[in-house]
């Protein structure tokens, strides 16, 4: 007898809109977020938009850092509650939490050596080599002696300059740290990716929506499998 598939919903918190995808679907319905949503609120608001939808797991992307499946601190673009807040009461259902860049990461990669850049309201990083994924945060690096690579990438910071200006910096950036990490290739995702209107060879663009993808991979045992192991998550 072939084995039921879980029905997943997807939740992707950002820095600017929650967006939840209801399994079966590709297009997402969303809601404001913003700098004074707590993660009480957030739940509130997505249960209440869920209403008679059909799932059994619950997929959720968090711009902050995430071990052991929980919030290791509060997310710098959003309210507070994220680290204590349990998400399984909320939902009523499994749930699995991991970082939104690492959420779209997964649900983006195609093999190889994948360097991911979430470009949005802040900067999201993911490592993905030999299926192993690496979460990391560049934008602490240093850009200059008074900017680091977030206070650089961040949506607030680029709308400042030029298109040509944007695409610019993006591209340098990314093949920098491409070479850096010895990456196949970098992808960018996020909304400020569209600033780069023609890819250099090594980078791809992403999709925010691979997020869905990603979180539906959390939950498969087969062909794909990702398992929540510490700090790392693994997709076989």
């Amino acid at each position: 007898m072939a084995k039921k598939h879980k029905r997943v919903l997807v939740i992707d918190v950002g820095g600017s809109n929650v967006k939840l995808y209801r399994p079966g679907s590709h297009k997402p319905v969303k809601f404001p977020s913003g700098p004074k949503m707590t993660a009480g609120q957030m739940c509130e608001r997505a249960r209440n938009m869920i209403k008679g939808w059909k799932f059994d797991v619950v997929s959720i992307g968090l711009p902050t850092i995430v071990v052991h499946g929980r919030a290791a601190c509060e997310p710098g673009n959003l309210g507070t509650g994220w680290t204590e807040c349990d998400f399984e009461k909320a939902f009523r259902k499994p749930v699995k939490v991991v970082n939104d860049a690492a959420l779209q990461a997964i649900g983006s990669y195609e093999g190889g050596r994948m360097l991911f850049l979430g470009l949005g309201t802040g900067l999201g990083s993911v490592l993905i080599l030999d299926n192993v994924v690496v979460p990391l945060e560049l934008g602490e690096l240093r850009y200059s002696a008074d900017r680091t690579l977030e206070d650089v990438l961040s949506k607030a910071s680029l709308k400042k300059l030029t298109c040509a200006r944007r695409s610019k910096i993006i591209v340098d950036v990314a093949l920098n740290l491409k070479a850096a990490f010895v990456a196949d290739y970098v992808l960018i995702g996020g909304g400020s990716a569209d600033d780069v209107k023609k890819l250099p060879l090594g980078m791809r663009r992403g999709s925010n929506r691979n997020a869905r993808i990603g979180g539906i991979r959390l939950w498969k045992e087969t062909p794909q499998r990702a398992v929540i192991k510490k700090h790392t998550v693994v997709v076989a």
